[in-house]
């Protein structure tokens, strides 16, 4: 036998339910529109402007024109002092990722939601959006006063410009963390940095390792581009020849960054695939190991501050 009203509370229940499925279909609906006239209006804008696309047909044989002058008679002379400054370029990448994962490491733990207080995780936040806003150019031309036409310059312009990225990468690893260690850690009377210790870094460190791994990669890139502004490396030399025209070694510094940076991909992937997947090649599901947070309990219970311990008394 069925009842009046459990029949309306079911109907009024389904109905709700079928409106809250409607809402984010409305919302999509909007941003797909909203989406769709701002690249109407993008096009627009490019088909009024002063573009010749009959030059796009004259480039190619300009560009055609300079890659034959770079390797018709190339200086292998040359090459010694290229691969040096490659080197170098690679040590300002590689000291400015460095810098900048010990400094975005632990501000990451400060952004984070679910580990820091709001007004915190605000402020710490926006100084990741203000450093990922600045170009590296822009930091390298700032520095050039302070530390001179040196490599340090690119190290601190590298540095700076990557601790927003980095930031904005890791502590979005740490939202997303399994909050089961965490609380298995509480259980067993933990103190913050023990629950930190137990719960938290073996979960996200193989994955912010593998983010510092690969904002090396783009770093390298970057380190190559800041010699435009004479911050070290073999992107000064490059800049150097391609302003004076000289391009037989134009085009052998252009191989040796080519090369190198696809042998440092190469390398640098499979490190993070085996900080990821581990030796096994497989990725490990289990978020803490048991032996471990069996280690945490004991140091906590021989500290007094487990249940049952000197500070539940």
């Amino acid at each position: 036998m069925s009842h009046p009203e459990m029949d309306t509370d079911v109907e009024s229940s389904r109905q709700e339910r079928a409106a809250a499925a409607v809402r984010p279909e409305k919302g999509m609906e909007v941003f797909r529109w909203v989406v769709t006239m701002v690249v109407v209006a993008l096009l627009a804008w490019g088909l009024t402007a002063d573009i010749r696309f009959n030059r796009l047909l004259g480039a190619i044989p300009a560009f055609g024109r300079i890659l034959w002058l770079m390797f018709r008679d190339p200086d292998w002379s040359a090459l010694p002092g290229l691969v040096s400054a490659m080197w170098e370029s690679i040590a300002i990448a590689w000291l400015g990722t460095v810098l900048a994962t010990i400094v975005s490491i632990p501000m990451a733990f400060l952004a984070a939601e679910n580990l820091a207080p709001r007004p915190v995780v605000f402020v710490v936040r926006q100084v990741f959006n203000v450093l990922r806003a600045i170009p590296e150019l822009i930091l390298a031309v700032a520095f050039i006063p302070v530390f001179g036409l040196t490599a340090r310059t690119g190290v601190m312009a590298i540095a700076v410009g990557s601790v927003g990225t980095l930031g904005k990468l890791c502590y979005e690893i740490i939202e997303g963390l399994d909050r089961g260690p965490i609380e298995a850690a509480d259980a067993v009377g933990a103190t913050s940095p023990q629950r930190l210790r137990w719960g938290v870094l073996p979960q996200v460190m193989p994955e912010l390792a593998s983010f510092a791994m690969y904002r090396f990669e783009v770093n390298i890139r970057a380190s190559a581009v800041l010699g435009v502004v004479g911050a070290g490396g073999i992107g000064t030399l490059l800049s150097q020849y391609i302003s004076f025209k000289v391009w037989e070694r134009a085009g052998i510094a252009l191989v040796v960054v080519i090369v190198a940076t696809i042998a440092v991909d190469a390398v640098s992937g499979r490190i993070r695939r085996r900080i990821v997947t581990g030796p096994d090649g497989t990725v490990d599901d289990s978020s803490i190991d048991p032996d471990a947070l069996g280690e945490a309990s004991i140091i906590v219970h021989d500290r007094g501050g487990g249940p049952g311990g000197a500070g539940d008394q």
